[in-house]
């Protein structure tokens, strides 16, 4: 997920003394995270979330606030941990941990969250009963009402045994992947995506097609926000929402999706006047429960862009198969506060249809005019968007 657009150029201090050069990734990866992706301030309260225990790179993020003049602050989490709390907590109790941590949350200017994933379905036995009760308390107040429209924030992911095998790499592989992605000239990738902003704003009617999908929509008056490593490491996509009520047509997701445990895969939803009215998946009844969740999560609170060149398949994880080079995402759930349709929701599930050739191609048009085709642009304005050029 992602929201603001701050621009800003990447400043890159050098390792201190005495750090090896494994260290020296961790510290350029902290440093752009506290100095260019939320631009920590002096006297700024900063908040770093880290799920999955890594104190490293916990150290070194405090180091690099310190040294930029914030205040650190941190909270430690376990999947695990956070599975036996909500498998037997009563409800009173999970909004009063949403009571606590919001008003920590309102507290701090910037917030950094990332997961070291040690297991992808760690909630996947969590009832479904107690994980909406977790979204609409927690996550909801916290972080949707409250983080997102209210800090700096910037979340990613730390390489770990769990996303290598996801990734379908060996763990050293996927962490030079990783590094590589995570520590990209995301200054050369933010300028590249100015004249795909102007066309977005300039753009009534889209128009996506592809197998399986058939789909229109209109983006008039919604301001499109380029993602350039402000908000997610890693970063690169371009985002804007549809007119709340103008989806109609239907869309078939190639890319498996991993959400609270549980691995959707085949998502296929036909659209009528902006609502999901028919949903099926590998498992049709637990997604309709989900879209269910509240009003908003049969609406669309996003339309993005993929463009990072680096990714280029999933990995059943959001934060990365999002930037897939080629790809869009069409998410069902709420809208950002930067670029609003009106639809608020508990949800916010980004979903991947990837149009490469190995993925079956597809179609990009904006107001009747061809724009991408099998994930490569095709006008001259955008082709500075394109792997080749973006490397």
């Amino acid at each position: 997920m992602k929201i603001r657009n701050r621009q800003c150029g990447i400043h890159q201090h050098e390792p201190e003394k005495g750090v090896t050069s494994m260290d020296s990734r961790i510290e350029k990866l902290a440093d752009i995270l506290v100095n260019y992706s939320v631009k920590v301030q002096p006297g700024e309260n900063v908040l770093i979330q880290d799920t999955g225990i890594e104190p490293e790179f916990d150290r070194a993020l405090i180091r690099a606030v310190h040294k930029a003049g914030g205040r650190a602050f941190v909270t430690l989490r376990d999947k695990t941990i956070d599975r036996a709390l909500l498998l037997d907590a009563p409800e009173a109790q999970i909004a009063l941990q949403a009571e606590f941590e919001l008003e920590r949350m309102k507290k701090m200017q910037c917030f950094i969250g990332f997961n070291s994933w040690r297991n992808m379905s760690a909630w996947s036995d969590i009832p479904e009963d107690k994980l909406n009760l977790y979204n609409i308390h927690v996550w909801k107040k916290v972080h949707i009402e409250q983080r997102v429209p209210h800090t700096r924030w910037v979340v990613l992911r730390y390489p770990s045994p769990a996303m290598a095998q996801m990734a379908g790499m060996s763990e050293e592989a996927f962490e030079n992947f990783f590094y590589d992605v995570c520590t990209m000239d995301y200054g050369k990738m933010s300028k590249a995506m100015d004249a795909l902003v102007e066309r977005l704003k300039q753009t009534d009617k889209v128009r996506i097609k592809g197998p399986g999908t058939d789909l229109e929509f209109s983006i008039k008056g919604l301001p499109p926000v380029k993602c350039d490593g402000t908000i997610n490491i890693p970063d690169g996509e371009v985002y804007t929402a549809p007119v709340k009520n103008s989806v109609n047509g239907v869309i078939s997701y190639n890319t498996p999706s991993e959400y609270q445990g549980f691995t959707y895969e085949g998502v296929r939803f036909e659209f009528k006047d902006g609502k999901i009215v028919k949903a099926s998946a590998n498992d049709s009844d637990r997604i309709n429960r989900l879209l269910d969740t509240d009003e908003g999560a049969r609406y669309v609170g996003e339309f993005a862009i993929g463009v990072n060149p680096y990714i280029t398949k999933p990995m059943k994880e959001t934060l990365f198969d999002e930037k897939i080079a080629g790809s869009i995402h069409f998410t069902p759930g709420n809208s950002y506060d930067d670029c609003f349709n009106g639809n608020k929701s508990a949800i916010h599930w980004d979903l991947v249809l990837i149009q490469t050739p190995e993925y079956g191609g597809g179609e990009i048009w904006f107001d009747n005019e061809l724009v991408r085709k099998d994930g490569l642009f095709v006008v001259n304005d955008l082709k500075s968007l394109n792997p080749d050029a973006l490397k």
